[in-house]
C-alpha cells in the first residue's frame, strides 16, 4: 500500500521483456531507499514491483505480463525514462495523499500542462473504460503514482484536468511529460469498493440490496 506521495525520482532501464533496473543517482534519493530490502514493495511510476536485487545506487524487479499489459511498461517507447518512486506505507505513517495499492488500471496520454498564478492545470485522457469510470469531480486518482485530485473531468471520464502546486510539478516527473506521452493511472480503491458492493446488492454488515429506498430508510438520503 502507497499514499501517492513520491518521495524520489530514478532512472527506470528495461532490462528485458520481465525485468526492469530502478536507478537513483540522486543522493536525495537514499534516505527512502536506505532500509530497502529483497522482497520489499516499491511503487515506480505508480507500478507496484518487488525487489529482486539491491545494487549500490537502485534496485531490479522482475514485471508479469499483466502489469505489462495494464501499465506504461507495455507501450513503445524508450527503454529508459524517468520515474516515480515511493517505498510502501508503513503502520503509523502519515497518510497525506490517500491509499494507492500500485495495481494500474490502465494507461492514460498527457494532454498538456498550463501554468496558472498558483499551480498547474495538466490535462490528461484516457481510452480505458477501466480507469475512465473512476474518474469523477473532486475524486482521487494516482497518475505516474502521485495522489491527484480531478478538477474538472468529462462526464464520460474520457478526459480530467488536476490542479498541481509547483513543489509536486518539479519533484515529480510530470515537469518532465512531452503531449501524447503515456501515463500510469490508479482509480480510488475506496470507490472501487463501493461499487462492488452496490452493483452485487451486497454489503459487509447486511446482505439485502442496497437501494435508494434502503439509504433513505437508514437516514443516509
Amino acid at each position: 500500500m502507497f499514499t501517492g506521495l513520491i518521495q524520489t525520482v530514478g532512472t527506470l532501464t528495461l532490462l528485458s521483456a520481465d525485468q526492469v533496473q530502478i536507478t537513483c543517482s540522486d543522493p536525495s534519493a537514499a534516505l527512502p531507499l536506505k532500509d530497502l530490502a529483497i522482497g520489499d514493495s516499491v511503487a515506480v511510476d505508480g507500478i507496484c514491483l518487488t525487489v529482486t536485487e539491491i545494487g549500490a545506487d537502485g534496485f531490479t524487479a522482475d514485471v508479469s505480463p499483466e502489469t505489462v499489459r495494464r501499465s506504461t511498461l507495455g507501450q513503445k517507447g524508450d527503454t529508459e525514462k524517468r520515474v516515480n518512486i515511493e517505498t510502501s506505507l508503513r503502520v503509523g505513517s502519515k497518510l497525506g495523499g490517500h491509499f494507492v495499492t500500485g495495481h494500474v488500471d490502465g494507461v492514460g496520454i498527457f494532454r498538456s500542462a498550463v501554468q496558472t498564478a498558483t499551480s498547474w492545470d495538466i490535462t490528461f485522457a484516457t481510452q480505458s473504460d477501466v480507469v475512465a469510470r473512476y474518474v469523477l469531480p473532486k475524486g482521487s486518482i494516482s497518475v505516474n503514482g502521485i495522489s491527484l485530485t480531478i478538477a474538472e473531468c468529462a462526464p464520460d471520464g474520457a478526459w480530467f484536468t488536476v490542479a498541481v502546486i509547483p513543489h509536486t510539478y518539479a519533484t515529480t516527473n510530470l515537469s518532465h511529460l512531452n503531449p501524447e506521452d503515456w501515463v500510469n493511472l490508479e482509480g480510488d480503491i475506496l470507490g472501487k469498493y463501493v461499487e462492488k458492493f452496490l452493483g452485487s446488492g451486497q454489503s459487509l454488515a447486511m446482505p439485502d440490496r442496497i437501494s435508494p429506498s434502503f439509504l433513505a430508510e437508514h437516514g443516509y438520503l
